[in-house]
């Protein structure tokens, strides 16, 4: 079965102008996609392919009407799978990145965190991001790059937060509470802190 690209990564036209829709279903996503619910809906009119983009916190999967539930997860996972990688390999400029902020800052933060400056910086290597606030300025480590578009999120989203309140108090993860994949994010970065740790072990036999 051919699999069209990512609505909204691969420039296609928008699957809501599509007519014959006939039936739309939501469910959590897998875990570990960092997004919090799929939506599947099936189309008469689509008969082959399936595709899938991002709308806000969900995964919209479009595939043909006639595809059994069988065949709806696996190809869910698939479009899951396609996204993700697409999104790990796409990297944000710096003028990207302070868009970024600015729309985040107004989603979470009534727009109260205003950054003078957002960029990318290569001598970070200790810590994922940092900001001055008497600047505005905020500056990401590049070794983010690459890394899943939550993750980022969470990292600007605590650089935005240090604008309204310096330090880590509780006031300070209150305003952290409002982003939902907080916790989802701290474990990623923490899982790639401990990973750099292990040792490099031999190569076994036939490796």
């Amino acid at each position: 079965m051919p699999v069209d690209p990512p609505a909204r990564l691969a420039g296609e036209t928008s699957p809501h102008s599509a007519g014959g829709q006939q039936r739309s279903a939501q469910c959590p996503a897998p875990r570990g996609t960092g997004t919090s619910a799929v939506e599947v809906r099936r189309s008469a009119r689509r008969s082959r392919t399936v595709s899938a983009y991002r709308e806000g916190d969900r995964t919209i999967v479009l595939i043909p009407a006639r595809m059994s539930e069988a065949e709806e997860r696996r190809w869910v996972g698939v479009m899951l799978d396609k996204l993700a990688a697409q999104e790990s390999k796409r990297v944000l400029g710096d003028a990207e990145l302070t868009e970024r902020a600015e729309r985040l800052s107004a989603q979470y933060f009534d727009g109260r965190a205003r950054p003078a400056s957002v960029r990318w910086v290569t001598n970070q290597n200790t810590r994922w991001g940092s900001c001055t606030p008497a600047e505005g300025s905020i500056r990401l480590s590049h070794r983010l790059q690459g890394m899943p578009e939550y993750v980022v999120d969470y990292v600007l989203l605590h650089e935005l937060a240090h604008l309204l309140v310096p330090g880590h108090g509780p006031r300070f993860w209150r305003l952290l509470e409002a982003y939902p994949r907080t916790e989802r994010a701290r474990g990623y970065l923490e899982g790639v802190v401990a990973a750099g740790r292990l040792p490099h072990l031999p190569a076994g036999r036939g490796e």
